[in-house]
């Protein structure tokens, strides 16, 4: 539950003070039996319960958006999402946005503010580390902060990157996504004094083991000023980054 909206639609006439009083009872959390909604995250984290859709049902995932949607008055974002997830709530919801390649469903309600100081950049080693920064992406998008990306510019062709040094310059936060030997951090951080945020994938063959090659690599780095996320979690390095990205403000 986005509070100060809350609060701001009934000022403004957008919504009685009944409807607002039955919104409240429900808080601060609201039990739907297979989940219970926290309507104070956003009081304590900035942006609403995210629902992470891997294991659940269809039908559960549209429960909970629609609870979240309708019931809490707030806009909705669901990572690791399935195509049938995505009809349900199209059908459902006009306002959804599919991201087929992030896996990611969007419902907004009102506008997002801009809560961020500078701006976000998302840096790719190669194409096939794409849906990893997409996820990143949709999710600094969702939490108010603007987005600028790189993207093929691994280390197999590092004139690729050297000639986009002006991007780097432009960010206040960067995060970074790549497979294989995860290199790319390291050079990006070696290239900049800003905060580096380092995405292992599972992309690579069968010495990547996974994405626990590059994890590795990632966290032994010589350059100074990385930090590491689990590998495909391009949601909580976007997180990361945004908390980042609002001090100071």
């Amino acid at each position: 539950m986005d509070l100060k909206q809350l609060l701001q639609d009934v000022h403004q006439g957008r919504m009685t003070p009944e409807k607002a009083e039955e919104i409240l009872q429900k808080f601060p959390a609201a039990d739907l039996g297979y989940a219970v909604i926290d309507h104070q995250r956003t009081l304590r984290k900035g942006f609403p319960e995210v629902i992470y859709c891997q294991g659940k049902t269809t039908d559960q995932v549209l429960g909970i958006a629609t609870h979240m949607f309708e019931e809490a008055h707030t806009n909705v974002l669901a990572t690791r999402a399935t195509p049938d997830m995505a009809e349900a709530l199209q059908k459902r919801f006009a306002e959804t946005e599919w991201n087929p390649s992030a896996r990611t469903l969007v419902l907004r309600r009102f506008p997002q503010e801009n809560r961020g100081v500078g701006k976000i950049l998302v840096a790719t080693a190669g194409t096939s580390d794409l849906p990893v920064a997409e996820e990143a992406e949709v999710t600094a998008r969702f939490l108010g902060h603007e987005t600028l990306r790189l993207r093929d510019v691994g280390v197999a062709g590092l004139h690729r990157l050297l000639t986009r040094l002006e991007v780097i310059a432009a960010a206040r936060v960067i995060i970074v996504v790549a497979g294989m030997e995860g290199a790319l951090a390291g050079v990006i951080a070696g290239l900049t004094d800003k905060p580096v945020i380092a995405v292992p994938t599972s992309t690579g063959y069968g010495a990547n083991f996974g994405g626990l090659a590059p994890l590795l690599a990632m966290l032994n780095a010589c350059a100074t000023g990385v930090a590491v996320v689990n590998i495909d979690n391009g949601f909580g390095a976007a997180c990361m980054a945004c908390s980042i990205n609002r001090l100071g403000r």
